[in-house]
């Protein structure tokens, strides 16, 4: 009898709407196209008022309920290990992640063959109704290209080095536990914290350019400075990942001239918006650099992530 791989997927919903239930949608597509794997589901719903529950119930019935307060975005992530023990991998998918491919979930496995890959992250494209900043955004990060990325890439790379994202990615669970898994108590960013720690204990962080998802935000001005803000408070928390990749400066430059680029070419109206976007985005995550020096009602006002501040 062939062994098979035992995969966990795992999915935190809360309030997901129509596009949960695609994303449930596009799982279960997935699950009977393959069966090269042991594939077991598990969500954890930190307190849905709307229609989320059931949703996850027709799709599996490993579904756990929490309070909203007790919501992390590591903690939670954890959970779901200590909850469901003994799988050799786990994918981590968002409630708004749609797999574009019947073969997603098992190209984003295809690079643990290289026994140094401890993480690997999929491509997200953009949603049907992303705008043209969204589209770009995905282009931009989300390249056609696969490759693999080790500690020694900092120097050409940078902080894109450890350039990830739990929108779609999946662990090598034995590391995952040997690092004590994602920070227990972190505003964002624990895909990029958990990669940072990979590559410096000496594994190898992959990109499945195979491995499709529809992923993007149609985020307001006001909603892209809050999200840099919490950014900012993650590297001051967090010290130490700048201290060993570097700063993403030169990336910010490169990406604000290439938006420009792009929307030259397909949508000029919106040149002013991206220079004010540019901006706002560096005040944000300046600010979040500073956050001790900033009254908490006025932090919790700028924050996008609010229940992080109790």
């Amino acid at each position: 009898m062939t062994h098979k791989c035992k995969v966990l997927i795992a999915i935190p919903v809360y309030n997901g709407g129509d596009l949960w239930a695609s994303s449930a949608a596009s799982i279960k597509a997935c699950l009977e196209f393959f069966s090269c794997y042991d594939f077991e589901i598990c969500v954890i719903d930190s307190g849905s008022t709307d229609n989320s529950v059931s949703v996850s119930r027709s799709l599996t019935s490993n579904v756990v309920e929490i309070n909203n307060n007790d919501f992390n975005h590591g903690a939670t992530r954890n959970m779901f290990l200590s909850l469901n023990p003994d799988f050799e991998f786990v994918i981590f998918l968002t409630q708004d992640s749609i797999l574009d491919s019947k073969e997603s979930l098992v190209e984003i496995l295809k690079p643990f063959s290289n026994k140094d890959v401890s993480i690997v992250f999929g491509r997200q494209m953009p949603h049907s109704n992303a705008t043209p900043l969204a589209i770009h955004s995905r282009f931009f990060n989300y390249g056609d290209k696969s490759y693999i990325r080790r500690m020694s890439d900092k120097y050409v790379y940078g902080m894109k080095t450890v350039f990830c994202s739990n929108s779609f990615s999946a662990f090598r669970v034995s590391v995952f536990s040997e690092l004590n898994g994602f920070p227990s108590n972190t505003i964002l960013s624990e895909d990029m914290y958990l990669a940072s720690k990979i590559l410096l204990n000496g594994g190898a962080l992959a990109y499945s350019s195979n491995a499709l998802v529809k992923h993007s935000h149609n985020y307001t001005l006001f909603q892209e400075f809050s999200r840099y803000f919490d950014i900012g408070v993650f590297h001051a928390q967090e010290p130490w990942i700048r201290q060993s990749f570097g700063g993403a400066s030169g990336e910010g430059v490169k990406y604000a001239l290439s938006e420009i680029k792009f929307l030259y070419d397909n949508c000029k109206i919106l040149i002013p918006r991206s220079i004010v976007l540019s901006m706002l985005k560096f005040v944000g995550f300046k600010l979040g650099l500073k956050y001790k020096l900033i009254p908490k009602g006025l932090i919790k006002k700028i924050s996008m992530h609010k229940g992080f501040w109790k």
